[in-house]
């Protein structure tokens, strides 16, 4: 087997090239003896690389053909205004989500305490995975008090926009108070959803989103996919 630090060290150095858009979408990579030669390495540690950038979803590999650029990780904007449509779109991306949980139940501790929710509480709680031109980048749970949007379900159920469902039921905007990023690797079933290798790297955001007043709206925790999404902070801060 070649030393991690090896073919980890390859991996790094196309992922950046890649999102320098030194490669672009659909392009062919060079062969893997010419990466091999270029970096000095065996081709076995090349291809391990390029396995990890597979996985990954960033390239893809034809049979007979080569090696292509698939995507580039998407920067995906944090600001005061987090809106997945808007910031995916704006960077010239289709964007796309995938409902998989609603849900009416009592609120964790947690969840009530970011809320600012009396216990016993009920909240709504809405799962799905967040899609990039048609491939997973994220999986988010989000968490709302029940009885403040006692319809949002039923909205979320007409579309897979938050911000639109939240507008139906009275509320025409919001701002992030607070966003928390943790570093994490993927557990079996996250990685099933998000359709990478257990143990990729992922990006965790914990972050609460409130109203004009100060009040809580959403609880929202999402998980990145570390190789297709670059988090950028906008001046403004989060």
């Amino acid at each position: 087997m070649a030393r991690p630090a090896l073919w980890k060290a390859i991996h790094d150095t196309l992922q950046a090239e890649i999102a320098q858009g030194l490669y672009q979408p659909g392009d062919r990579l060079p062969s893997e003896a010419d990466f091999a030669a270029r970096f000095g390495v065996n081709r076995h540690t090349v291809r391990q690389a390029l396995a990890r950038l597979a996985e990954g979803g960033i390239v893809r590999s034809r049979r007979g053909a080569g090696v292509f650029v698939a995507a580039r990780p998407t920067d995906y904007a944090l600001g005061r205004r987090v809106r997945f449509h808007q910031s995916v779109s704006d960077s010239g991306r289709s964007p796309s989500r995938r409902i998989t949980r609603r849900e009416t139940r009592v609120a964790s501790a947690k969840e009530a305490a970011a809320l600012q929710l009396a216990a016993p509480a009920m909240v709504h709680v809405v799962e799905g995975i967040s899609l990039i031109d048609d491939q997973p980048v994220a999986f988010f749970r989000s968490v709302f008090d029940a009885l403040r949007f006692p319809d949002l379900l039923q909205h979320l159920g007409e579309t897979s926009s938050v911000t639109r469902a939240l507008a139906a039921c009275g509320l025409a905007d919001y701002t992030r108070a607070e966003t928390r990023l943790t570093a994490k690797t993927a557990p079996g079933v996250l990685a099933l959803a998000l359709q990478i290798s257990e143990g990729a790297p992922l990006l965790r955001s914990v972050a609460l989103n409130i109203d004009s007043a100060g009040q809580p709206v959403e609880y929202g925790t999402t998980w990145f996919a570390g190789e297709r999404v670059t988090l950028t902070i906008r001046p403004e801060g989060i």
